[in-house]
């Protein structure tokens, strides 16, 4: 099984309901590559809304960009895992580099929500990736590797077809900094590597990486060509429909 190159669009606390309306619609009704699987990261309030305008022929998928690791319970402002599948939200967004220095969400916490939103039957768009420090001392392998072992190396080989990896270099989210192709390919490749010791080949070669560090449709077809990048989680340019059209059709 060949897979999938996905692009992501992860709209963060951006748009009101009727612009985010708005910006699905011109994303439906643009050329899209049909070979790209097109996911959608839309503010919680979104959600429903959002859903009710996408035709299920435009095979436009949402996510939550974020859920709890209880179904329920008293947590004030947090998004349940089984509200997210009530609603047949395909996906959630765990682990981005926002949540985990906002809102303090570390590896511990990050693998019970994981666990929670595939007992849900939620897939899964892990996200890791290094701050700049990091990356100059030369540790961005083993600090990733971490990251992994912490938090997603306890899903069990049958659950991890509904697993996404979206690598985020920290240190280029919306500072306008991207990490060379070679950079993309080098850490990807690890990742995959990782994964085959962990898992085995089969769900290593099977498992899409996505790259995520301001993406943008210049670079986007450089880095998409790299053979273990298999699409990307983009920020800032998933606002403007056809700067991300262009990206979903940059394979």
């Amino acid at each position: 099984m060949a897979r999938k190159f996905i692009v992501a669009g992860n709209w963060k606390m951006h748009t009101t309901i009727d612009e985010g309306i708005q910006l699905a619609t011109q994303i439906q009704e643009g050329q899209r590559n049909a070979n790209t699987t097109v996911i959608l990261g839309v503010p919680f309030t979104h959600l429903f809304p959002v859903k009710k305008k996408l035709k299920a022929a435009s095979k436009i998928h949402l996510a939550a960009q974020n859920c709890h690791y209880k179904n329920s319970g008293a947590f004030t402002g947090e998004v349940s895992p089984a509200t997210l599948a009530a609603l047949k939200i395909p996906y959630v967004i765990l682990g981005h580099s926002e949540r985990r220095l906002f809102n303090h969400e570390d590896d511990a916490l990050l693998a019970l929500k994981i666990q929670a939103a595939l007992e849900n039957g939620l897939k899964v768009i892990f996200c890791c990736g290094e701050p700049l420090e990091i990356r100059k001392a030369g540790d961005h392998v083993k600090f990733v590797q971490k990251q992994l072992e912490a938090s997603l190396f306890a899903v069990p080989a049958t659950d991890m077809k509904n697993i996404i990896i979206a690598y985020e270099p920290i240190w280029a989210i919306g500072t306008g900094e991207t990490a060379s192709p070679n950079q993309a390919q080098e850490i990807h490749l690890a990742i995959r590597n990782m994964l085959k010791k962990q898992y085995g080949k089969r769900i290593a070669d099977n498992t899409s990486i996505l790259y995520g560090g301001s993406v943008k449709s210049s670079n986007a077809k450089e880095i998409f060509g790299q053979p273990d990048v298999d699409g990307g989680l983009v920020g800032g340019a998933a606002l403007d429909s056809q700067e991300f059209l262009k990206i979903i059709n940059s394979q």
